[in-house]
């Protein structure tokens, strides 16, 4: 029996190549991914707000039946604060035929009413009005749009005429919601900074190796690898790629996705196996529940030492308001080398490493001095390279030939306190449905590297008779 083929479903832009070259005149070296598309969506106000809410800057496009394309940019989150919007880069726009139109802010401190209606600008310019295909404008005392300020001597934070912005037609076709996402300014350096064998026989080799490692204690079997980081960053992720490329198709064993807070909310051992039927392969992924700003949400830090130390069983449940507490039992015996963690692995967006928090770099930073006190060796995870970074997006073995890349490895190496050769850069398998080469042998290099810094710790561990401490 045929499996049936996944269809993927996508949703189209109405801009022409044409009209979007002529919004990167005014917009610069931007990216635009469609968030909203009231044909598709709904024209109603929820509609919106459920998909533009808190995405950073958007670019809001109407379209009418006279041929004009329309709309405004504001470079603040949408978020429903009730509040007036300050926004000195907001800007409203008009394409008609060849003509673009650009109307910047007058005053940017009512660049627009922060609520949970329909999008609009400067109190002035309501799109999808109604929960209708409509525009309106908000007149005030026969105000002249040419003119800055009303009679009234108030100032208004756009002056436009609507014959000239939208043809005086307030009937919509189209309305869709961009977010504008800077092009970082990336170039391809002449010689790569790492040199990685992108080769079917280099992903067989890796298999093989990590196959037949065996950790330098002999009471240990597999080692046991922690894997740390933000909410969304990817640590559910790696586990199920990882499992992806031993089982010889992408699976989803592990919960992973994007959600506001973490999906993990338990303690996980993910044993992997050579295959469906194969044996265990000797190293365990631990995942945790993801780490967050605020108090009282996300892992405690004080679960930590519980979990480095093995006290911390499989399918624990993480109570964010309350650390781990060991019972009577596990007081009085002490966990084996086997049950506690030989080596820590930091995952890191690399879309959020300039965005990072002073509170969750600082949370990071008291986590790693629980790991160094206990001599535990350390790798960061740099995730999402594809995302970051257009030249890797089009093809994966450009990673160690971006220079942008190269900066994001030296930021992550600043920021949390490590080596650049411990930042590892790799692309998790998210919306892909087979395995492909060059994904499979950063991942598996990546590994390599976490068994390699397990020998490290267990190194230091044993005296010279060959017995752990």
């Amino acid at each position: 029996m045929q499996k049936a083929k996944v269809r993927k479903v996508s949703i189209t832009y109405n801009l022409t190549e044409e009209k979007r070259k002529q919004l990167y005149d005014l917009l610069g070296n931007v990216k635009l991914s469609l968030l909203y598309k009231a044909s598709v969506h709904g024209y109603q106000a929820s509609a919106f707000h459920q998909r533009c809410d808190r995405q950073g800057p958007t670019l809001l496009v109407a379209y009418n039946r006279s041929g004009y394309i329309f709309g405004g940019y504001t470079s603040v989150d949408y978020a429903q604060s009730g509040q007036y919007i300050t926004d000195q880069e907001a800007f409203l726009f008009s394409i008609h035929s060849k003509i673009s139109v650009c109307i910047k802010i007058n005053t940017g401190h009512s660049a627009r009413l922060d609520d949970a209606g329909w999008p609009s600008f400067g109190q002035q310019l309501y799109f999808c009005y109604n929960n209708q295909p409509a525009v309106y404008v908000q007149e005030r005392n026969n105000y002249h749009y040419e003119f800055e300020d009303d009679v009234e001597g108030i100032n208004k934070a756009f002056s436009f005429n609507p014959a000239t912005l939208y043809g005086n037609d307030t009937q919509l076709t189209e309305c869709e919601v961009y977010k504008v996402k800077e092009k970082p300014q990336v170039s391809a350096e002449e010689k790569p900074w790492r040199n990685v064998l992108w080769t079917a026989d280099r992903k067989d080799k890796l298999m093989e190796m990590i196959r037949n490692y065996k950790p330098l204690v002999k009471s240990v079997s597999r080692v046991r690898i922690l894997m740390i980081g933000p909410v969304g960053a990817g640590k559910s992720s790696f586990f199920n790629s990882i499992n992806s490329i031993f089982t010889d198709h992408v699976t989803t064993k592990a919960m992973s996705g994007s959600a506001g807070t973490s999906l993990t909310v338990q303690f996980r051992t993910y044993p992997v196996n050579d295959g469906r039927e194969g044996k265990p392969l000797p190293f365990v992924l631990c995942d945790t529940m993801g780490l967050e700003e605020q108090s009282g949400a996300g892992l405690d830090i004080e679960d930590i030492s519980s979990i480095l130390q093995g006290h911390v069983p499989d399918r624990y449940k993480f109570n964010p308001m309350a650390p781990f507490q060991p019972d009577e039992q596990m007081f009085s015996r002490p966990a084996s080398l086997q049950e506690k963690i030989h080596c820590v692995v930091y995952v890191i967006d690399a879309t959020k490493i300039s965005l990072m928090s002073d509170k969750l770099q600082e949370k990071l930073a008291s986590i790693r001095r629980k790991v160094n006190s206990v001599g535990i060796t350390q790798i960061v995870l740099m995730t999402k390279v594809d995302e970051a970074c257009p030249l890797v997006e089009e093809n994966l073995q450009s990673l160690y030939a971006s220079s942008y890349i190269k900066t994001k490895v030296q930021e992550v190496s600043s920021r949390l306190g490590v080596p650049v050769s411990c930042v590892l850069p790799v692309k998790n398998y998210s919306q892909e449905l087979e395995l492909e080469l060059n994904c499979d042998v950063l991942l598996l290099t990546a590994l390599q590297q976490m068994l390699r810094f397990a020998d490290d710790y267990f190194d230091d561990i044993r005296p010279v008779d060959g017995n752990p401490k």
